[in-house]
């Protein structure tokens, strides 16, 4: 052999030359110098050719072992094993088999060969009796992707022999939903060399069972690195994937059912969950006594009522079902859904078993809909939550060829239980919403009150949050003089304690109301309840059910009187009135801010202002300006623009004032309140000033008679009379002068004596022989109603004399 270092000749035993593909071969002079290196030897151990000619051999050696005995002189050619260190420092056993040759000068060298051992050569029967019993489905494929092999396994899972399936292509063996998938990946492992992995659903072949194969494709090489063949490797791993695929799927009705608590979108999402991984139709059905707020029950006998509360297809539009959402059915007392609402045990079922029979037999309709869409099996699943059955879902399959099995009946049953918690959940949540949104209402005004003063409309929109409802407020409070009260009012904080604080406000401030209290002396005293109200709810040992919060409150309160035009406003840290008038400007009023309600000790002030007729005051809670998709300024900015804009009426202007500045779900309760104002015709008013002498009295008589019959009002001329007559002899016995008499011809007709004098007349009974302590209970009995309003010059004291057929 002749090497690159100018080795001529190789010694007479020196046998057969090398193989330099296989092998790794360097050159060693008589002083054990490397004085050759192939590349072979530099793949084997990892040194380069700089690294080693020209220095020991000795360092190639794993040990100290002497240079001469790790290369001997073989004249005879015989092979020895030697450790060799690697460049990285480990070790490699090696065959090491050394040749004696000559340089060009002569001199004695040694052209040694190094080849790893040999490994034992496999039993090729034992080999090819482990292939072919093989029970895992395996099969070769040649470039072609033609079959050469197949183990025993694929020759039962596909039913042919290896002989029926030597030659053929895979679009020949596996059914062609399959094929695509598999050929795919074995011209990839031809391509790239190496080994792949896919799942696949489908069955081996026709008739057989469907399930969830793992293939891997690997690339069978030739030792120069090649790819000669695949061999594709099936795995039944259904069990795992079925496992696997359940508890996402129970995972999904966990996180993905109840996301509302709507009970009809709960259902809904039951059944968008579960169709088309477990069944092909679904639908949920629950007692139709749950939508009524009464506690489900469900008869053993008879037919029963249940409303469609969700219902999904994998076929668009759901063509299987019979009737539409929210609509009621009636199950015969034979169909397996009543027998499952009155066992609460799920059924599996055929559309051959008896039981679909006799169903389908009293329900032409649904049995037209089994033949129609081929259904083969379904499930009856019970809605149970805290031991009480809510209804019923039935999942079908008719696209799947597969009917339900057990398995699948617990794991439709899981589903079930979890769905019915949340529908439970919903349901409950629904009742109590609407027990207190029933309890909110029953606080509120139902319709305004009648007055003369006022046009008003008014919404009230409640959180649709899970916080529940807020303590907004809003009254129209008719006041003596014709006058009117507008207030507006917001409880902090949500749920059943805002709701009732809101009711005992609103009834506080119509109280206080009825005793004629001027705006900022009415707000002091609804302070001072407040203060009050949670000095009790600290004392209380009741367990609260609800965070507990300080109790504060805001409240706008305007009375606006029709004989002068004139507005006085008083606020308790709430947002200003909004006025509008006639030529269309809006402005927010400047009332001075006061503090909330609960606060304590601190003042409030009054504003008034003229309001000329017809104008427009919008009182609002801070729910209709400040919300998730604008802040307050811009709010009110939105408020003011939108109050700007002309409306047919004022429904519309309340429907333009929501629409545009709340969202469709709004975070907080709403309450708002329009009012156009009217001003008195001066023909429905009358006043006299009165002198401080009783000869004034029969004047005074004569001057409301006149008056009477110039209003057409003589059917109430005796008790006007008797009443005028006694109000104004109390004025000029107890009171001071000036003295003023009005008429106010309004809904009734008005009576007021005003004096000078502060003190408040009350209502006796006199005694057998007294000669006074009369006139007020007279007044008393002959008026509708009567009372006294103190203001800054006195007081006035009134009475109203209801009107024949209640004309104006």
């Amino acid at each position: 052999m002749i090497d690159m270092h100018g080795a001529t000749s190789l010694g007479s035993g020196s046998g057969a030359h090398p193989d330099p593909a296989v092998s790794a071969t360097a050159v060693v002079d008589a002083q054990g110098i490397v004085t050759g290196w192939s590349a072979g030897a530099e793949r084997l151990l990892g040194y380069p050719y700089q690294e080693v000619v020209g220095r020991p051999a000795n360092r190639l050696l794993g040990s100290d072992t002497d240079v001469g005995k790790a290369f001997p002189a073989a004249a005879d050619g015989r092979t020895r094993t030697a450790l060799l260190r690697h460049s990285d420092g480990r070790r490699v056993e090696l065959q090491l088999r050394a040749y004696p040759s000559y340089d060009r000068e002569g001199n004695a060298q040694q052209l040694v060969v190094a080849t790893l051992p040999e490994k034992a050569h496999p039993d090729l029967a034992t080999t090819e009796e482990a292939f072919a019993q093989c029970h895992l489905p395996m099969i070769v494929f040649d470039r072609e992707l033609r079959a050469l092999r197949a183990s025993a396994g694929a020759e039962r899972e596909l039913g042919l022999s290896e002989d029926r399936m030597c030659g053929l292509r895979i679009t020949d063996i596996l059914p062609p939903h399959i094929c695509a998938a598999v050929e795919d990946g074995m011209r990839h492992a031809f391509e790239a060399g190496r080994p792949a992995q896919f799942h696949v659903r489908g069955r081996a072949r026709p008739g057989a069972r469907e399930r969830i194969w793992s293939f891997t494709v690997s690339p069978l090489k030739t030792p120069g690195g090649q790819v000669r063949h695949v061999e594709l490797t099936a795995l039944d791993v259904s069990d795992q994937y079925l496992a696997r695929e359940r508890l996402a799927l129970l995972n999904d009705v966990s996180t993905q059912v109840g996301s509302t608590l709507d009970v009809m979108c709960t259902a809904q999402e039951m059944a968008e969950v579960a169709v088309g991984r477990l069944a092909d139709f679904v639908t949920v059905d629950l007692l139709d006594c749950l939508f009524r707020g009464v506690e489900p029950t469900a008869s053993a006998t008879g037919t029963v009522a249940l409303r469609r509360a969700g219902q999904q297809s994998v076929l668009a539009g759901v063509p299987e079902a019979v009737i539409k959402l929210g609509d009621v059915d009636y199950y015969p007392e034979s169909a397996p859904p009543v027998r499952c609402l009155a066992t609460g045990r799920p059924s599996l079922h055929r559309t051959l078993d008896e039981p679909i029979h006799a169903w389908a037999a009293a329900d032409p309709e649904r049995s037209g809909v089994v033949r129609a869409f081929g259904i083969h099996s379904l499930m009856v699943i019970p809605l149970r939550a805290r031991g009480t059955t809510l209804g019923v879902a039935v999942l079908v399959r008719h696209r799947r060829q597969e009917p339900f099995e057990e398995d699948d009946l617990l794991l439709a049953e899981e589903i079930g239980a979890r769905a019915a918690v949340a529908v439970d959940n919903a349901r409950r949540y629904t009742l109590e919403r609407t027990t207190a949104l029933g309890l909110q209402r029953s606080l509120l005004p139902r319709r305004p009150a009648a007055q003369q003063a006022v046009e008003v409309a008014h919404r009230y929109l409640p959180a649709r949050t899970r916080a529940g409802l807020g303590g907004d407020w809003f009254d129209v409070i008719p006041l003596s003089g014709a006058r009117v009260a507008l207030v507006v009012g917001d409880v902090v904080g949500h749920g059943l304690r805002a709701s009732a604080t809101m009711g005992r406000l609103r009834t506080a401030v119509r109280t206080l109301a009825d005793v004629d209290l001027p705006t900022d002396e009415l707000l002091v005293h609804l302070d001072d309840l407040v203060i009050h109200l949670a000095a009790e709810e600290d004392t209380t040992s009741e367990p609260r059910l609800e965070i507990s919060t300080e109790l504060v409150a805001t409240c706008l309160y305007v009375v606006y009187d029709p004989v002068s035009r004139r507005c006085t406003a008083a606020t308790a840290g709430h947002p200003p009135p909004v006025v509008v008038t006639p030529d269309g400007a809006a402005d927010f009023v400047d009332i001075p801010p006061g503090p909330p309600l609960g606060m304590g000790g601190l003042p409030f002030e009054t504003v008034e202002w003229e309001l000329p007729p017809d104008s427009l005051l919008a009182l609002y809670t801070d729910g209709l300006v400040a919300g998730t998709q604008h802040d307050l300024s811009k709010g009110l900015a939105l408020l003011r623009q939108c109050l700007e804009q002309p409306a047919h009426s004022l429904g519309a202007v309340c429907d333009s004032l929501i629409q545009t500045l709340l969202p469709a779900q709004p975070q907080d309760d709403v309450a708002l309140l329009v009012a156009r104002n009217r001003a008195f015709d001066i023909g429905q008013v009358a006043t006299w000033d009165l002198p401080s002498d009783p000869a004034a009295v029969a004047d005074a008589r004569a001057d409301v008679l006149a008056r009477l019959a110039d209003w057409r009002l003589g059917d109430v001329a005796f008790t006007a009379e008797l009443v005028v007559s006694e109000l104004v002899t109390n004025a000029i016995r107890y009171g001071q002068p000036p003295i003023r008499l009005r008429l106010i011809r309004d809904t009734v007709l008005i009576c007021e004596v005003s004096d000078s004098n502060s003190t408040a007349p009350h209502l006796r009974r006199a005694r057998t022989f007294d000669e006074g302590g009369r006139g007020l209970l007279l007044v008393a009995q002959f008026a509708e109603r009567w009372g006294t309003r103190h203001h800054a010059r006195g007081k006035t004291i009134w009475a109203e004399i209801e009107l024949p057929d209640g004309r104006v």
